[in-house]
């Protein structure tokens, strides 16, 4: 028994022995495993410094020592490492050192989260001698903390950056040269991409570097010059390596320019396709522009761009000469804006230069880039219409202008302006064979279709010629109407809409002749100013009305005021105040007795000059009415200055008041407008009742038309003021009986 338990006994030793001879061997193994894998580590460590060529460092804060590790390899698979410590200070470059311990403090004190600097060292590399310094970028974090948990040891990498600095300052002398070139460079890719420009490239074309990066060197080529030269650039520097020459090359706003070309083939990376192209332009159209501005000069109106006189007489010889090879039609159509001088003197010259380039801009788009289109003169513009099948073609592009010209035109200043057009269609053959002759009948349809209203075209036919005749006629007829006595003066009387008197009456001149009946004044006044008779005639019919107003007062109509019209002739040429003045003295009629009527256009010409001679009037007492509100274009800042008394509303927002919303609020808004400026409000043809109400429902003074009176001779306007007067006056005995 006990033999037994001793085996039992030494059995179990024997087992525990083993057990723990098998647990050392293990141990030790996994010792071993664990030194490998260290070793493997530090290999893999001393590989990727080696490999990166950075140095590993370390910094102990409190004694300031730095402590450096270099890997290096000697060819076998052995990486060892090389390690020394140091003194910032003498490691370090003295410029750099005070930016460097700035950087070191603030991220000890926890400002960064980690040390980053580029400073000079000095260099240690077997090529470089004692004394030469070496950029370098330093970036580390801390890694070892004190019991209070201050930092206690930074660690982290170093790497060599002297060559990639020198490969960017290399750059920034390169970009620095390209920035001062005066000749445009740019660098293209494989398939001819823009990959960058210098400053003289975005000056040059006008392309800068955000607008042609990525897009294609065609963006250049000249549109007005053979397409395939900037193609066949390209294929030749390609081909050969280089190409150099002289071609048109187009700027970005489109203009061309006439460039010397040197283009030549780079290596590339394989990224960019193997190859790439440098291209250099010089601008060296300086003195070609020079010739091409005196032949601008000579050809193209500076103002809108559009051939001129001489040009359009030019090409429409050329089409003239085609037209009867071919056997086709040439159009000429003459354009004149309507009441072009009211805008031009209301607003201003510069404002209608403005209107005038957007008028060529509207037309020439109307008509389309492959028809002329000139501008003769002022506002009147001429369009060449080639190769017509039927005289009716000619119209319908006619009706096209027209109709373009209803949206409001918008000037560079952002200011919206309505104009509106009336044409003349002269064609060839049918009406002229020379250009001359063409513009001439032209011109005279022109003019027939402003006399049917004006924003329509006429087609010449030969009846014009009897209306130019006669319009030359009355012209040689008007010399002779004064000292004939063909010359009248009548009368239409004004009402107040608030007692319904009369207050006044307005001088009217009328021309009625032996020879040519009654001819309408819109026939012969503007003929009057053309010849400058209107200060003539102007004066006797401001004595005739004077006259008639003495006549009235002599007879108890004391309180009437008689209104005349004054021209801008008279107002601008001479001293009309004097001529005034001294029919006022020679008739006897106090100055408050007479009121002077100008029309809007007038009065807005250079508005400033109107204004000083206007307050002559008003010193002399007299009164002054605008006249025919509302068809020009009035600055309420200048109204305002004027020294006027009456504002008068066109009749043309009268005649649709009571079933045109828009005319009635117009009318309504200028009477409270003219209210405001203390102005008496008189509207002009009125023809019914309807319109009388709504006048004076909305507070207008006065009224004048038809519906009051047409106008009457001197005579018959006194009776007919006395007849309204002996009613008013029997209404009001009515009223006031028991």
């Amino acid at each position: 028994m006990a033999a037994e338990t001793g085996l039992v006994i030494a059995v179990a030793m024997a087992l525990l022995f083993a057990a723990a001879c098998i647990a050392v061997a293990q141990r030790a193994r996994a010792a071993r495993r664990a030194v490998a894998r260290l070793q493997e580590r530090e290999l893999s460590f001393r590989m990727a410094l080696w490999a990166s060529g950075q140095r590993y460092w370390d910094f102990h804060v409190p004694t300031a020592r730095l402590r450096y590790l270099v890997a290096k390899h000697d060819g076998s698979r052995s990486y060892d490492f090389s390690s020394e410590e140091a003194d910032p200070a003498a490691v370090i470059h003295p410029d750099d050192l005070p930016g460097v311990v700035d950087t070191m403090h603030r991220h000890v004190a926890g400002e960064t989260p980690e040390f980053a600097s580029e400073h000079r060292v000095r260099a240690d590399s077997p090529v470089s001698t004692r004394g030469d310094w070496v950029w370098i970028r330093a970036r580390g974090r801390a890694v070892e903390f004190n019991p209070d948990g201050t930092i206690l040891r930074l660690a982290g990498t170093s790497l060599d950056i002297g060559r990639s600095r020198a490969v960017e300052r290399e750059n920034r002398i390169a970009s620095e040269v390209l920035r001062s070139m005066s000749e445009a460079v740019a660098v293209l890719d494989a398939q001819f991409r823009f990959l960058s420009v210098n400053p003289a490239f975005a000056r040059i074309t006008g392309h800068d570097a955000a607008d042609v990066t990525g897009r294609g060197a065609a963006v250049l080529d000249s549109l007005e010059h053979d397409p395939s030269s900037g193609r066949a650039m390209r294929e030749a520097v390609a081909r050969d390596g280089r190409w150099s020459g002289e071609m048109w090359q187009r700027q970005r706003n489109g203009e061309e320019f006439l460039c010397a070309v040197e283009a030549a083939t780079v290596l590339g990376s394989d990224a960019d396709g193997g190859r790439m192209y440098v291209l250099m332009l010089s601008d060296i159209t300086l003195h070609k522009r020079a010739e091409e501005e005196l032949r601008y000069l000579a050809n193209f109106d500076a103002l809108t761009d559009l051939p001129n006189r001489s040009l359009l007489a030019e090409r429409l010889s050329r089409a003239i000469v085609r037209a009867r090879r071919e056997g086709s039609r040439v159009a000429v159509l003459f354009l004149d804006l309507d009441r072009f001088k009211d805008i031009n003197d209301s607003l201003g010259h510069a404002v209608g230069d403005r209107i005038l380039r957007a008028v060529a801009a509207r037309l020439q788009q109307a008509v389309g880039h492959g028809q002329i289109v000139a501008r003769l003169a002022g506002d009147e513009f001429t369009v060449i219409l080639e190769d017509l099948a039927v005289p009716e073609d000619a119209e319908r592009v006619a009706r096209e202008i027209i109709m373009a010209f209803e949206a409001p035109l918008l000037p560079e200043d952002g200011q919206e302006v309505s104009v509106s057009a009336s044409i003349g269609i002269s064609l060839y053959p049918d009406h002229a064979q020379v250009p001359t002759e063409l513009l001439k009948r032209a011109d005279a349809a022109m003019y027939q279709a402003k006399a049917a209203g004006r924003r329509t075209w006429m087609r010449y036919d030969d009846s014009m010629e009897t209306a130019i005749r006669r319009r030359a006629t009355l012209a040689g007829a008007l010399h002779k109407a004064l000292d004939r006595g063909e010359l009248r003066v009548v009368y239409q009387p004004r009402q107040s809409l608030a007692s319904s008197r009369i207050t006044g009456a307005e001088a009217l001149l009328r021309w009625s002749s032996p020879e040519h009946g009654e001819i309408p004044p819109a026939d012969f006044i503007p003929l009057a100013e053309e010849n400058g008779m209107i200060l003539e005639i102007g004066e006797w019919v401001l004595r005739e009305a004077c006259l008639a107003q003495r006549r009235w007062r002599e007879h108890g109509l004391s309180d009437l005021t008689v209104s005349v019209n004054m021209s801008v002739l008279q107002l601008l040429r001479g001293d009309f105040a004097e001529v005034v003045r001294r029919v006022l003295d020679d008739t006897g009629v106090p100055p408050q007795a007479l009121e002077l009527e100008l029309t809007e256009s007038v009065l807005m010409a250079n508005a400033t000059q109107t204004a000083q001679k206007l307050q002559a009037f008003r010193e002399l007492g007299v009164s002054l009415a605008i006249d025919d509100f509302g068809t020009g274009y009035s600055s309420l800042a200048y109204l305002k200055r004027l020294p006027i008394t009456t504002l008068k509303i066109d009749q043309t927002f009268i005649a649709d008041l009571c079933h045109d919303r828009e005319g009635a609020s117009i009318t309504t808004t200028v009477i409270a407008m003219a209210h405001g400026l203390g102005l008496v409000v008189v509207a002009e043809g009125v023809e019914n009742e309807a319109q009388a109400r709504f006048l004076a429902q909305h507070r207008c003074d006065e009224i004048q038309g038809y519906w009051v009176s047409q106008p009457i001779d001197a005579m018959s306007c006194m009776a007919f003021i006395h007849n309204r007067q002996l009613a008013a006056g029997q209404r009001a005995g009515a009223v006031g009986a028991p």
